[in-house]
Formats: structure tokens, C-alpha cells, sequence
């Protein structure tokens, strides 16, 4: 007689819990497979673009390669001990981002050397190429200090206020300051740097880190109180008049930053986070429809003022005449968007390879159309596959505050998947002529130190948040937290 034993079914894991058990792979392993197809690409791009414009392939080619892939080895490692949990696609997309921005900032300085001098040891350390490398350096080790300063993405709503107050003078600080040490290089009007000596940075960067922080925090105590139905219109619950306070205060900050610092990109930028951000806490459509009405009507009151007496908004009103009638100036103010559109047109849908377009006729490409100069030797299908990339960072993001438990948590992860999001589209927007030209850079690709320790920072904290969200469940004890009463 045979007697059965029952058996006892195992106790399921617990959520969140990652490459523990059989079957499950560890995010890690499964992060550094795809950091090293990453650092393959950059090299494969490097080498393409030696073949071209060198024939022949220098003995220093892989050096810039092979000084990112050991930086993001670091990184990778330090993420094993502060993160290890954290979401494994992040750290390889922004890396491949980066790396293929380094490489073609590279191939513009091969591009625009002497002819006569120009060598297979060309310095690899040299030209926009070699300070963006140094400046991938910094913002790494600046991502790395964050994930080991901020431990628990919950205490940052302890210095919600001050990050709030600093915020709020990075946001407003170039345009109180002579335009001699504030204004662009490239447009006088636009007041955006803090210039001392061979020094600058672009405050606003780290300004929208600082507000965002501030947004989540106050939103969640908030939320409540700004969900509370008014008057119901064509379907929709409208907020009560009383309750449009928080928004109307973003709107004339975003316009006051348009006003002072001639910046469109950044103005948009401020209103669109926090109007996403209120949406994500209250669920209610009617802020999104305010907040573009809003926007809109700001941003045509700021066009005809343009060209009634010019002054701070003389320059957003050009833009949106050369944006109206690309072939406006075509040898001034409308060169730049009608090389870049050539450039794209030639490009088609599989490029004229590394190194063989002619991206350096698009005026500072290396800055606000490099998305259009690296689209030219990419192609279609090569910027399709980019922009995949980008677009794949916004939705993990979103997937980390989804899954994170906390609304603080939440919200910080939606606003930060959506602003950058939101500059993808902007850019992306201005390169083909969708909407007007607004001065931001492409997160990770354009040359600059400011927006790429900026992003890296923000990369860092939907790192420390997708940690939190993957982590097993066992909440710690008295641990600070957005729903704190």
C-alpha cells in the first residue's frame, strides 16, 4: 500500500524580488551583457568614421571606447553595492547615448581640423569630442555620489523647500546678471550662463532637478485639495477657481524665465513638468487642458508683443517667423533649420555612413542639431533606433514610479521620465520643423557639461527609485516617506 505524502506548496517570493531564485536572472549580469553591446556599437562607429575620413584606422581609435566602457565598469560596480536592484536597462541605454555622442563629437573635430595636418594621431583628448569625454567623466562620478549620498529617495522630501527656494534662484539667476558674463555665445538676447573666467555653467539645468524634487513633495500633501471637482464641462470635472493658485504661480514663473532669459525651451520645459506632474497626482485631464491653454496663450501674447516693440521677446517672435517661413533668411537666421532639414533629406532612410555627410554645414551642430547631423550619416532607421533608445529611458522610468510604493516616489519618477521625455519631443520637434527652434540640446549626445551632469543626476535618481521599487518587500522602520502624515 502506497501512502502519498501532500505536498506543501513553497511560499511564493516576495514582490519586487529580482534574480534570486532559480529561472530569475540577475539584473546585473544581465546590465553589464549590454553595457558591453553598447561600448561595441561606439567602437564600431569610431572605427567606420576613421575608415572614412582618415583611410585607415589610427592606432588610438578604440582609446575613447575603451575609456567609457572602464567609467561605466565603475559605475556598473558601484551600482552593484548601492542599487542592486535597480532597473539593468538604464545605465546601458543612457551609456550607449552618451558613447555615440562622444564618437560623432569626434567625428566633427576630424571633420573641421586643417587638412594638411590632419593624421592618424589626431589627440583623442582634443576638441569638443575629448571635453566631452572628460565632461562623461565628472557626470558620472557625479551620478555615483548621488546614489551614495541619497540612500532612500523618501528623504529627499526633508529638503523639498530649500530645494524648492534653490531652484527657484538657479531658475531666475543669468537673467538679473549682465548679459557680458550670462548671455549665449550665439544669441545675445538669450541669457542663460553663469560665465566666470574659463568657468560656466547653465544653472537652469540643475534648477529643473531642484523644482522637480519640490514639485513631487508639495503635490502629494496637495493632491487632495487639487482633486476636488468644480464645474463639469464637455465631460470633464474642471477644477475650482480657487484651486488654479499653484498653476497660475508656474505659468508666470515659466513667462518671467521667457522674459528675462529669452529661453523658450526652458519655459516650456517648467510649466510642462509641473502640469504633467499635477496630473499624475489628481488624475484629472482638465490640468493638462489648462496648463496648454495656458502655455498658449502666453507664448502668442509673448509673439505679438515680439513685434509690436521687440525688446526680451524680439527673438521668440523670430523664431517662430523663420519656424512659419523656413526660407525667411536663408543666409541668416534660417540657415541653420533649412541646413538641418537638407541634412535629414540627404540622410534618407539608411544614411550616408560614419564620417561620409557633410553634418558641419549645419551651423554649431555639435549643440541644438546634432540629432540632424547624425541623422544625416544614420538615416532614418539609425535615428528611429536612437530615438528607441531615448524613448526606452522615459518608459522604464515611468515603469519605476509605477512600481515604486510611495506616491512620493511616484511622482518624482513621473516627472523625471516625463521632462525628459518632454525635451526629446521639443528637440525632436525643432529639428524637423514641427515647432519652433527652443535652444535645448539632445540629453546625453549634445556637447555641454552642464545638461549632461544634469541628466546623469536625474538617471541616478530613477536608479535609487527603481531600486526602491524592485527591492523585496520589507518596508524599513521609521523610515522617511512622501506619505508620512
Amino acid at each position: 500500500m502506497t501512502v502519498s505524502t501532500p505536498t506543501v506548496p513553497a511560499p511564493p517570493a516576495p514582490a519586487g524580488a529580482v534574480g534570486r531564485g532559480r529561472g530569475h536572472r540577475n539584473p546585473r549580469t544581465a546590465e553589464l551583457g549590454l553595457l558591453v553591446l553598447a561600448m561595441l556599437v561606439v567602437a564600431g562607429f569610431a572605427a567606420a568614421v576613421e575608415l572614412q575620413l582618415l583611410e585607415t584606422l589610427s592606432g588610438t581609435f578604440w582609446v575613447p571606447a575603451a575609456v567609457l566602457a572602464v567609467l561605466f565598469l565603475v559605475a556598473h560596480i558601484a551600482l552593484r553595492i548601492l542599487a542592486p536592484f535597480a532597473d539593468p536597462v538604464l545605465l546601458p541605454a543612457v551609456a550607449l547615448l552618451n558613447g555615440v555622442g562622444v564618437a560623432f563629437l569626434r567625428r566633427l573635430d576630424l571633420a573641421t581640423s586643417d587638412p594638411t595636418q590632419l593624421s592618424t594621431q589626431e589627440p583623442v583628448f582634443s576638441g569638443d569630442g575629448g571635453r566631452q569625454l572628460i565632461w562623461t567623466l565628472v557626470a558620472v562620478v557625479g551620478a555615483v555620489a548621488v546614489l551614495a549620498v541619497v540612500r532612500d529617495h523618501r528623504s529627499i522630501s526633508r529638503y523639498a523647500w530649500t530645494l524648492g527656494l534653490v531652484g527657484l534662484i538657479l531658475m531666475i539667476l543669468p537673467g538679473l546678471l549682465p548679459a557680458s558674463i550670462s548671455a549665449s555665445e550665439f544669441d545675445e538676447s538669450a541669457k542663460l550662463w553663469i560665465r566666470i573666467g574659463p568657468f560656466s555653467i547653465q544653472p537652469g539645468e540643475f534648477a529643473k532637478l531642484a523644482l522637480l524634487c519640490f514639485f513631487a513633495y508639495y503635490l502629494v500633501r496637495k493632491r487632495e485639495v487639487l482633486s476636488l471637482a468644480g464645474k463639469r464641462l464637455l465631460g470633464l470635472d474642471f477644477p475650482r477657481g480657487r484651486d488654479l493658485g499653484p498653476v497660475v504661480v508656474v505659468w508666470l514663473l515659466s513667462l518671467m524665465v521667457l522674459l528675462l532669459l529669452s529661453d523658450l525651451g526652458m519655459s516650456l520645459l517648467y510649466l510642462g513638468m509641473f502640469v504633467a506632474m499635477l496630473y499624475i497626482a489628481t488624475e484629472r485631464a482638465s490640468w493638462l487642458i489648462i496648463g496648454v491653454l495656458l502655455f498658449s496663450g502666453g507664448t502668442l501674447l509673448a509673439y505679438l508683443l515680439g513685434h509690436a516693440v521687440g525688446g526680451p521677446f524680439a527673438n521668440f517672435s523670430q523664431r517662430v517667423d523663420v519656424w512659419l517661413d523656413p526660407f525667411l533668411d536663408p543666409f541668416g537666421s534660417s540657415l541653420q533649420p533649412l541646413q538641418a532639414l537638407l541634412g535629414l533629406g540627404t540622410g534618407g532612410l539608411f544614411g550616408t555612413g560614419p564620417g561620409a555627410g557633410s553634418p558641419t554645414e549645419v551651423p554649431e551642430v555639435q549643440n541644438d542639431f546634432i540629432f540632424a547631423g547624425l541623422g544625416e550619416e544614420i538615416g532614418l532607421f539609425g535615428l528611429t533606433a536612437m530615438l528607441v533608445v531615448l524613448l526606452l529611458l522615459v518608459t522604464r522610468g515611468i515603469k519605476a514610479g509605477l512600481a515604486v510604493r510611495d506616491s512620493f516616489g511616484k511622482l518624482l519618477a513621473g516627472g523625471l521620465a516625463f521632462t525628459l521625455g518632454l525635451q526629446i519631443f521639443v528637440i525632436l520637434g525643432g529639428v524637423t520643423g514641427l515647432i519652433p527652434l527652443t535652444g535645448l540640446t539632445t540629453p546625453f549626445m549634445s556637447a555641454g557639461g552642464s545638461a549632461l551632469m544634469a541628466n546623469w543626476v536625474l538617471v541616478a535618481l530613477l536608479l535609487r527609485i527603481s531600486d526602491a521599487a524592485r527591492r523585496p518587500a520589507n518596508p524599513p522602520v521609521g523610515a522617511a516617506g512622501g506619505d508620512r502624515p
